[in-house]
């Protein structure tokens, strides 16, 4: 059975954003949620100093606390390991948000959705924002209506330099488990016990 998954380049994020701006747009999510971020940690002593870009999104745990934890049923996850949000069943009690230790979830406040980003409300968000509801959490899908199509997300399709790759956790041969294999990949917070479907692996 599939069990989809990603796994980010350290070596590779140069900290440009693109993945950001391609999740705004293939989701149109709604101010306040930011489903692909992307980190900056500075190391070192001027002049020996060195900036590293870590890049985040929802980790789809196969152990998912925010799935345990909700009163209604509202968190899910797929067959295939890709954890969702039915808004219809979401009492935005915001219960998942404290269980998850990767801070992915976002909460839409009452009246976010009355003005654009810029003000006046343009087609396109009113177009977007149709799939959303104030007072309810949303987060990261893995662009799964784009999975359920044979593609990859948003994310991994605009990234310019491969930094972000998506895979089947399951198939042995697949891009992502032979990377993690030859390269060590490392999930974040094993301590939190959730087992997460990203993986992170740095310089070679």
């Amino acid at each position: 059975m599939t069990r989809w998954g990603m796994v980010l380049d350290l070596a590779r994020c140069i900290g440009c954003n693109a993945c950001t701006v391609a999740c705004k747009i293939e989701n149109g999510t709604p101010p306040d949620a930011y489903w692909a971020r992307v980190y900056t940690e500075e190391m070192g002593t001027y002049p020996d100093t060195k900036t590293t870009y870590v890049p985040a999104l929802c980790n789809h745990c196969e152990d998912a606390p925010c799935v345990t934890v909700c009163p209604t049923k509202a968190s899910y996850k797929r067959d295939d390991g890709i954890v969702m949000i039915d808004q219809n069943l979401c009492i935005g009690c915001r219960a998942c948000m404290t269980a998850c230790p990767y801070a992915a979830r976002f909460y839409l406040r009452k009246g976010v959705l009355e003005a654009g980003y810029h003000g006046e409300r343009t087609d396109f968000e009113d177009v977007k924002w149709a799939l959303f509801q104030e007072g309810t959490v949303n987060k990261c899908t893995f662009c799964a209506h784009r999975v359920d199509e044979g593609l990859e997300p948003a994310c991994v399709i605009t990234c310019p330099t491969d930094a972000r790759i998506f895979g089947d956790l399951a198939d042995e041969n697949s891009n992502v488990s032979v990377l993690i294999r030859e390269r060590n990949g490392k999930q974040p917070l094993p301590e939190a016990g959730t087992n997460p479907s990203v993986y992170y692996v740095e310089e070679r």
